[in-house]
């Protein structure tokens, strides 16, 4: 199977019209209470998310390689039709992406790729095109599905149907689901929360299609208000390119400026702004 053809490729047409759907319904319908779409932050995400395809495209063609020489290495081997396979498969695959999902947003230098795809203040379906232009970390957590005989094929086509299902909880315009789906499956309320920079929502609701994980692993909060959208701290730029390296460059400067080892290694890989890297960083 082409990489060039998985269903996350084939389904951007689609992303296009339901963002165009949504967009319209905000002009028909206006909500006070809800923040809507903004023509340059729209622009910007779409930018964005055009880009970020030729650099997946060009990671998943690396990665589609690693994975085989490590597929070819094992002699485990799991059958791709079977059902259970599949079903085992989505499964492992979003509970690696909570991992890596996590770790993005608690690992400075992995944050400073994904925070592409929190700078927006606006949470709409176009938000979900703003991703990121360095999706390497995010590959390295796969690593483990090769080795325990997943064809690397069927790594990336269940990954894709996992961000499409993604795709669909970037938005304001539906509230809570029935409980039932509340409690088992990401829904759009679960995932305001997890683009939120109020403190009491901030590192929550990681999960990609099961909310079962954050309910396991203590990193689940509801959504008790409407969230405010965006970083803690706004960007330095609009710049499209900008708003993807702008975390990287600030990294750089923290790590030129600290005096100690512990300093600039606090500066890379403790939590972003949190109070280790603080710690580390103050004068002694």
């Amino acid at each position: 199977m082409s990489v060039l053809r998985d269903p996350l490729t084939l389904a951007v047409p689609f992303f296009i019209g339901f963002v165009v759907l949504e967009a319209v319904s905000f002009a028909v319908f206006a909500d006070d209470d809800l923040r809507g779409y903004d023509g340059r932050d729209t622009v910007t995400s779409v930018i964005s998310g055009m880009v970020a395809l030729l650099f997946n495209t060009v990671a998943r063609f690396v990665a589609l390689l690693g994975y085989a020489v490590l597929y070819e290495l094992t002699p485990l081997r799991l059958d791709p039709s079977s059902p259970w396979t599949w079903v085992g498969v989505l499964l492992a695959v979003d509970l690696l992406w909570y991992g890596y999902h996590r770790t993005a947003h608690r690992v400075r230098l992995v944050w400073a790729a994904h925070q592409a795809h929190h700078n927006s203040e606006y949470f709409n379906l176009s938000t979900a095109a703003r991703q990121k232009w360095n999706p390497w970390f995010e590959m390295l957590f796969w690593v483990p599905l090769p080795l325990l005989g997943v064809p690397p094929w069927m790594i990336f086509t269940a990954f894709s149907f996992n961000l499409v299902f993604q795709f669909f909880v970037h938005t304001e315009r539906i509230g809570r689901l029935p409980a039932p789906i509340e409690f088992v499956f990401n829904t759009p309320s679960h995932h305001r929360v997890h683009h939120a920079s109020d403190p009491e929502y901030l590192d929550r609701n990681y999960g990609g299609v099961l909310i079962v994980w954050d309910r396991l692993f203590g990193t689940y909060a509801e959504e008790t208000h409407r969230p405010r959208y965006g970083l803690t701290t706004p960007p330095p730029t609009q710049n499209v390119a900008g708003l993807q390296y702008h975390e990287f460059a600030a990294i750089w400067r923290d790590v030129r400026a600290a005096t100690t080892w512990r300093a600039r290694l606090a500066h890379v890989f403790a939590p972003p702004g949190g109070p280790a890297v603080e710690k580390v960083s103050a004068p002694s």
